[in-house]
């Protein structure tokens, strides 16, 4: 398993730093709770 962090789609804030198995190819989209934007928002995969 390898880390990745996650930004916010919002307002692009880094803010949490998840881990994703090897074998999956596609990058991660997880709904997160974002403390900049004040809210609930999708969190994108970056690299």
């Amino acid at each position: 398993m390898k880390k990745v962090p996650l930004s916010c789609d919002k307002c692009g804030n880094r803010n949490y730093n998840v881990p994703k198995h090897n074998n999956q190819s596609s990058r991660l989209q997880l709904k997160k709770y974002c403390s900049r934007c004040n809210e609930h928002t999708l969190h994108k995969e970056s690299k």
